[in-house]
C-alpha cells in the first residue's frame, strides 16, 4: 500500500499538474472512439501497450477477455458494450488476448477447477466454443503451442460472441463499427492482429524465444515494438 500511496502523490504533484488542461476537458465528458476488451491479468496494460491517454479507450477487463453471447447472462460486459456503442458511439472494438494467459490454461484443464475455483469454472464455460475448437482441430498440438493456439482462437471466438449483440450487429450492418482481434506477447512487446473473420489460424508456433520476430503465419499479421506491420 505504501507504494500505491506514494504513486498517488507523485501523480498529483507531477503528472496531473502538467496535464491540468487535459483533465479539465475530461471532466466535461468522455469521447473515446475505441472499446478495448482485454484480460484482468496484471501484466496487461491497455494504455501502456497502445500509448494512449486517459479518455481515449473505453475498457472492459475480465478473466480471459471473455464476452458471453447476448442473452446468456445479464452481465456488466453486456451493459458496457451497449453503453460504449449507444452512448459513446465507439467506432472500433478490440478484443485483446495475451501470451501465458492463466484463464486459457484453465480452459484447457477445465475439470480441475470445479472444486478449487468453482466461479472461474462457471465463467470459463462462456469460452466453451474455444475449448471445442482446440479439442477437435488441434489434436497434434501440446504444451506452449497448444496454449498459443487456444489464446489466438479465443479472441476470434469472442468476436463471434460480440456479433450476437443487437447493438453490435446493427452497427456492423451499417458499417459504422469495426471489430479487431489482437494477441499481445508479454515477452516481446509484439502485438499480433488477426482477421476478424473466422478462419483457420493453425500454424507453426515456434517455441524458441529467439525466433519470436520471424514472419508469422499468413492468416494474420503482426505489429512489432516499432509499429511496423508484416503481412
Amino acid at each position: 500500500m505504501r507504494k500505491l500511496l506514494k504513486g498517488v502523490h507523485q501523480f498529483q504533484t507531477h503528472y496531473f499538474s502538467t496535464h491540468r488542461e487535459m483533465f479539465e476537458q475530461l471532466s466535461q465528458g468522455q469521447h473515446p472512439r475505441m472499446l478495448f476488451i482485454t484480460c484482468s491479468d496484471s501484466r496487461v496494460d491497455p494504455n501502456l501497450i497502445t500509448q494512449t491517454e486517459p479518455g481515449e479507450l473505453f475498457i472492459i477487463r475480465n478473466v480471459g477477455n471473455i464476452i458471453p453471447p447476448y442473452g446468456a447472462l445479464k452481465s456488466g460486459e453486456g451493459a458496457a458494450i451497449e453503453y460504449a456503442i449507444e452512448a459513446l458511439g465507439v467506432k472500433h472494438i478490440i478484443v485483446c488476448g495475451h501470451s501465458h494467459c492463466g484463464a486459457i490454461k484453465g480452459l484447457l484443464q477445465l475439470g480441475n477447477l470445479t472444486e478449487q475455483m468453482p466461479l472461474v469454472y462457471d465463467w470459463l464455460k462462456y469460452a466453451e466454443a474455444t475449448r471445442r475448437i482446440i479439442k477437435e482441430h488441434y489434436k497434434d498440438y501440446e504444451g506452449e503451442a497448444l496454449l498459443n493456439a487456444a489464446i489466438e482462437e479465443n479472441v476470434l471466438t469472442q468476436l463471434e460472441n460480440l456479433r450476437t449483440y443487437p447493438a453490435v450487429h446493427s452497427k456492423l450492418y451499417s458499417r459504422e463499427l469495426d471489430l479487431h482481434a489482437w494477441v499481445y506477447k508479454i515477452e516481446t512487446g509484439g502485438v499480433f492482429v488477426y482477421s476478424a473473420e473466422r478462419c483457420s489460424i493453425q500454424s507453426k508456433h515456434d517455441l524458441d524465444e529467439s525466433d519470436e520476430r520471424e514472419e508469422p503465419a499468413p492468416t494474420h499479421y503482426s505489429v512489432n515494438s516499432n509499429g511496423k506491420t508484416y503481412v
